[in-house]
C-alpha cells in the first residue's frame, strides 16, 4: 500500500473512536421531531465534547451514537454562536478522546483529513490539503467567525462539528461550512480558538468578548513596503469587508487596509487579533496601525461585545 494511504489509515485509527453522531429533536406541535444533526468528537475523560453551535442551536433534545454502536443522550454546557463552536456533554460509555493539536504551526499545502456524518452516513472520512489560513467566514446563520481553516477538503451537511485531523491524527479543526455554489472550498475553526474557548464554555455557557468589526485574512506583505516602513513582521491583515454600524465602520477603516499593529505589537495573523481582543478592551480605545495605498496610519477605535 502506498504510502499517502497508510499515513490517512493511521490518522484516522488514532481519532476515530472519539468521533460521534449527533442527532437533534426539537418539540412542534407537542411532538418531538427529528431536527437534523451533526457531527462532534470527544476531547476529555469526562465525556465533554466539540461541535458546531449551529448543530445543536435551540434543540430541544440531543443524542449520540459512538462507532462501536453505544448511543445516549448528550447536553449542551455551552455554546458560542460567534466562534460557532459549542461544548456538549455525554455519559454514554465506550468512547475514545481525540488528540488536540496545535494549529499554529500549520502550512499550506499540508495533508488534512475530515471525519463526520455527511448526510447520515456514519464515519465518512474525505481528505485533501490546506488551502489557506487566517480566513474570516460570515456562517449560514449570519455570524463572522474568526482564524478560519480553509482546505479543499469535501464536506457535506453533516460533517458539522466533525473534527479536522492531521497527518498524525491530531485534530487542527473544527469542521464548520462550506459555500453554496462553490466547489473545493471547505472550512473548519482553528483548534487553537476552540480550546482557548473551552474554559470559560464549560464554566459560564457563553463567551463574551471584544468585536470591531471587520472580515479579514492573513497576507504576505510586499518587501518594498516592510523596508519603507521599517515593519519588524512580513504578514498582516488585509480587510476585506467592514461590518455595519461597527467600531471599524465608525473609526472610517477601508476595505483594502492592511492591519499590521494593534496597539504597537504586531499583528500577523486573526490568532494574533483574537488573543487581543478580549472582554476587558471592550469600552476602551485601541490604536489600529495600517497600511493604506502604501502610506502607514493610526486608527483610534473603541471594541463592543460581540454577540
Amino acid at each position: 500500500m502506498d504510502s499517502y494511504s497508510n499515513t490517512i489509515i493511521n490518522a484516522v485509527e488514532r481519532v476515530k473512536n472519539s468521533v460521534v453522531k449527533i442527532d437533534t429533536f426539537q418539540k412542534r406541535r407537542g411532538r418531538e421531531m427529528s431536527a437534523g444533526g451533526g457531527s462532534g468528537f470527544v476531547f476529555s475523560s469526562d465525556g465533554y465534547l466539540f461541535t458546531n453551535s449551529h448543530v445543536v442551536n435551540n434543540r430541544n433534545k440531543l443524542e449520540i451514537s459512538l462507532l462501536n454502536g453505544e448511543t445516549g443522550s448528550a447536553e449542551l454546557v455551552g455554546e458560542d454562536p460567534g466562534s460557532d463552536i459549542a461544548i456538549l456533554k455525554t455519559y454514554v460509555d465506550g468512547f475514545g478522546i481525540a488528540t488536540l493539536g496545535d494549529s499554529s504551526n500549520l502550512q499550506i499545502g499540508e495533508l488534512a483529513i475530515a471525519i463526520g456524518n455527511p448526510f447520515g452516513y456514519q464515519h465518512t472520512v474525505s481528505a485533501g490539503v490546506i488551502s489557506a489560513l487566517g480566513r474570516t467566514l460570515r456562517t449560514p446563520q449570519g455570524a463572522i467567525v474568526d482564524n478560519v481553516i480553509q482546505s479543499d477538503v469535501s464536506l457535506n451537511p453533516g460533517n458539522s462539528g466533525g473534527p479536522m485531523i492531521n497527518g498524525s491524527g491530531r485534530v487542527i479543526g473544527v469542521n464548520t461550512a462550506t459555500l453554496r455554489g462553490a466547489q473545493g472550498l471547505s472550512f473548519s475553526i482553528d483548534i487553537n480558538l476552540a480550546k482557548a474557548l473551552a474554559g470559560d464554555l464549560i464554566k459560564y455557557g457563553k463567551i463574551q468578548r471584544a468585536m470591531i468589526g471587520i472580515m479579514a485574512h492573513e497576507i504576505q506583505l510586499n518587501q518594498r513596503l516592510i523596508n519603507r516602513h521599517r515593519l519588524e513582521t512580513n504578514k498582516g491583515l488585509l480587510i476585506r469587508e467592514i461590518i455595519k454600524k461597527s467600531p471599524a465602520e465608525g473609526a472610517k477603516l477601508h476595505t483594502g487596509d492592511i492591519i499590521v499593529q494593534l496597539d504597537g505589537q504586531d499583528v500577523t495573523s486573526m490568532g494574533d487579533l483574537l488573543k487581543r481582543l478580549t472582554r476587558d478592551h471592550v469600552g476602551r480605545a485601541m490604536k489600529l496601525g495600517i497600511v493604506r495605498r502604501g502610506e502607514m496610519k493610526d486608527v483610534v477605535l473603541v471594541p463592543t461585545i460581540k454577540q
